[in-house]
């Protein structure tokens, strides 16, 4: 799978064109997965009218509106009341799955739970996060960021990447996402780290690294 890590979507052209290049055929000829699960782990995006601007691509952050072929809804929590045989053909026949934001650990907890996680490596997608989306494929997301607690009381997430995300840096509507509290999160973590801003967005091709961005971030 290819990853893009975004913190606030597809927000500008360098992101859009990083997304272009790594899909095999123009925007307009892929179909898309949207993922809105993280969202109702989340208290101020879920659920309710959030969730729906996200799925019906109504939202300010660009995922689901860029033009894609066809949209469809994978809501991760329905997966393990179903037979795998009816969404998993689904899943690997996609070009990009869309990751909204919300609660990491929520997220990652129903991964786990619908067999997606197992899943995910052995994918052709794109894979396209949004902050909780990205935060989801480091080892874990930190104190920092824990909200829904898991069963295992572990903050874990997948680990596909080696490195811990911290979205958001200096949002206007979130405070405490300076650049500052990006170090001290780091710090605990004790592990490899970027602190990113919404025009920054972090690309990954078969382990090789890149940031994109026309923002500012820091790597730790």
């Amino acid at each position: 799978m290819k990853l893009l890590l975004t913190s606030g979507g597809v927000i500008n052209k360098s992101i859009h064109d990083a997304l272009v290049d790594m899909l095999d055929k123009p925007i307009a000829d892929c179909n898309a997965l949207c993922i809105p699960t993280a969202m109702y782990g989340h208290p101020w995006v879920g659920p309710g009218v959030k969730a729906w601007e996200f799925i019906s691509g109504k939202e300010v952050n660009p995922m689901v509106n860029l033009g894609w072929k066809s949209v469809g809804v994978l809501e991760l929590t329905a997966l393990p009341s179903i037979d795998k045989e009816r969404w998993v053909p689904l899943v690997k026949e996609t070009d990009v799955l869309l990751v909204s934001g919300g609660d990491a650990l929520y997220l990652y907890h129903w991964m786990q739970q619908s067999g997606l996680a197992e899943l995910l490596p052995s994918l052709r997608a794109v894979y396209v996060g949004m902050s909780a989306g990205s935060m989801v494929l480091g080892p874990k997301i930190g104190e920092f960021f824990i909200g829904w607690t898991p069963p295992s009381g572990v903050d874990q997430a997948l680990g596909f990447v080696d490195f811990s995300i911290f979205p958001h840096v200096d949002h206007e509507m979130l405070p405490g996402n300076t650049m500052a509290a990006a170090e001290r999160w780091a710090a605990e973590l004790q592990g490899a780290a970027y602190a990113i801003n919404d025009d920054t967005a972090i690309k990954v091709i078969d382990g090789e690294v890149e940031v994109i961005s026309e923002g500012h971030w820091k790597q730790f």
